[in-house]
């Protein structure tokens, strides 16, 4: 009776120890900050002018192949 119930326990615990329902408030907040510092950091180094002119290079160089 006694190991029975000791297995029931030691599953219900096993289970409440793993289950996990999704995020909670606070990892969404930190989730959204990473994001959007993600793309402020994208954003500063898209609009720079060394990754503009590499690109408007490629563009060119692109455009001037002979097929």
């Amino acid at each position: 009776m006694i190991s029975k119930t000791l297995r029931m326990m030691s599953a219900r615990f096993a289970l409440l120890v793993t289950e996990d329902d999704g995020m909670s408030t606070a990892e969404y907040a930190i989730g959204t900050i990473a994001a959007a510092a993600f793309g402020a950091v994208l954003y500063t180094v898209v609009t720079g002018d060394s990754i503009v002119s590499a690109l408007t290079g490629i563009i060119d160089k692109a455009l001037k192949t002979a097929v």
